[in-house]
């Protein structure tokens, strides 16, 4: 694994660089507008609009160059073909220890996790457990309210 990458799924990186056009282009000139229009309005120094524009910008611009690192340190998640071992990519069913019910999640990169969808970062601690496993192997995640034993059911 490279160092400083960004790991992303097509759709991942697709997403990323679609926010990014948007905030360079649409975003960008309405934050504009909107502090032309402020400081039109006279005085700046009690201005609470002209503020809350220049906040505004600082947030667009201070984005716009998280995107634009994120975009140009993007790796691609390729498609794993093994399904022997977990990898960044992969999607794997764990089952905790003394449940019934398995659950389902696919291991991406910190920029496009999103855990309620079932999309977990390669950073998060159970991915770190999961990543070189394989089918029946059991790992241990250390959770606030102590260990968690989960069971590898199936790599996708």
């Amino acid at each position: 694994m490279a160092q400083n990458a960004i790991y992303v799924t097509k759709k991942g990186l697709k997403k990323l660089e679609e926010e990014l056009n948007h905030l360079q282009t649409t975003k960008r000139q309405e934050v504009a507008s909107r502090l032309r229009e402020a400081m039109e309005d006279g005085e700046l120094i009690e201005n609470a609009e002209y503020e809350a524009a220049k906040n505004e910008q600082a947030f667009v611009e201070g984005r716009i160059l998280e995107l634009e690192h994120m975009v140009s340190q993007a790796q691609l998640i390729q498609k794993s073909n093994s399904k022997d071992f977990v990898s960044i990519g992969s999607t794997v069913e764990v089952r905790e220890k003394g449940e019934r019910k398995s659950e389902s999640y696919k291991i991406v990169g910190a920029a496009e996790a999103d855990p309620k969808a079932g999309l977990i970062s390669n950073e998060s601690p159970l991915a770190v457990a999961l990543l070189a496993h394989k089918i029946g192997d059991v790992v241990e995640v250390q959770a606030p309210s102590g260990a968690i034993n989960f069971r590898i059911i199936k790599i996708k």
